[in-house]
């Protein structure tokens, strides 16, 4: 007997019973491919933004300028008085003094088309006189950061690290609800993968006891709703893939508008990575979901 000829028609046979138990049960398969795939896009949304947050700190952690913001109880000549203070801190590389109107303008140009909302307040200026300090050493920030702080004249420092280890603390947020999304989504995609196989062989129940007791084996008998479960599994992962790559678009220009600074990679970069994945998760929680429930439903 020729192995191969027999075995190319049980493969055929398994696609093809898979397949008739999606169609069978259509609504059943709707509900669960686009459960799925929402369970896929929830966790795939929160994977990517914590990547984006991984960029970020670390161009951010990498910066080496701190902003010194003058106290506004200094005039402009003790304000420039500061500069030789701020040059004698350990580690400082060079000092530029921005005056408050500067300043000022810098920031309508950011603002771009909505300039004429804060053109009413250059009169009475918000903003402070400042001076840009470049570091010699990064790794030395936070030394650096005291060494002018302690500073008389000086109200507040910031820079980039200082914002990268904000950023870090939201990452470490978002990493935690990721961990916890992925147990609890991934749970309940293996349940309703289960569920809709549990039905597909319940609807077949008298056709694999014939097929017991005729001797075919559990393996063989289980292949078509293996093949069930990771088509379902495969399906959800394509649509959640399309449909992270409208998600991520909108997510990455609202947080460009809202925040001005914040700038999230293209989705191009990294498709390559997230469709596989995608892909192979989906399949896996289909295949689980199918042998669970094949397991059961063999011993019985």
């Amino acid at each position: 007997m020729n192995f191969k000829s027999q075995f190319r028609p049980d493969i055929a046979y398994f696609l093809k019973e898979g397949l008739s138990g999606i169609r069978l049960h259509g609504l059943m398969s709707v509900a669960a491919v686009t459960v799925i795939a929402a369970c896929l896009l929830i966790v795939s949304t929160f994977v990517l933004i914590a990547y984006n947050l991984d960029v970020q700190i670390d161009s951010l952690a990498s910066q080496d300028e701190i902003a010194v913001f003058v106290d506004d109880a200094l005039s402009r000549d003790e304000a420039r008085a500061l500069e030789l203070s701020l040059k004698s801190v350990p580690n400082v590389a060079a000092v530029t003094f921005i005056p408050k109107e500067e300043a000022f303008d810098r920031y309508l140009e950011q603002l771009g088309e909505d300039a004429y909302i804060m053109e009413a307040l250059r009169d009475d200026n918000p903003l402070r006189d400042e001076y840009r300090v470049i570091m010699k050493d990064v790794s030395l920030h936070d030394e650096t950061v005291e060494g002018l702080k302690a500073i008389a004249g000086v109200a507040a420092t910031n820079s980039d690290k200082e914002l990268s280890d904000r950023l870090g603390h939201i990452k470490r947020i978002v990493n935690a609800i990721s961990y916890v999304l992925v147990a609890m989504l991934g749970a309940v995609s293996v349940f309703i993968i289960s569920n809709t196989v549990r039905l597909a062989m319940f609807a077949r129940r008298e056709e694999i006891s014939i097929m017991k007791m005729v001797g075919a084996t559990n393996g063989f008998i289980s292949a078509p709703f293996v093949v069930e479960g990771m088509t379902l599994g495969l399906l959800a992962g394509l649509i959640a893939f399309f449909a992270e790559w409208v998600v991520y678009g909108y997510i990455s220009e609202r947080l460009v508008r809202t925040s001005g600074i914040f700038e999230m990679l293209g989705f191009v970069q990294f498709w390559k990575v997230l469709l596989p994945a995608m892909l192979v998760a989906s399949a896996v929680i289909g295949v689980l979901g199918s042998v669970l429930t094949i397991r059961k439903f063999l011993r019985v």
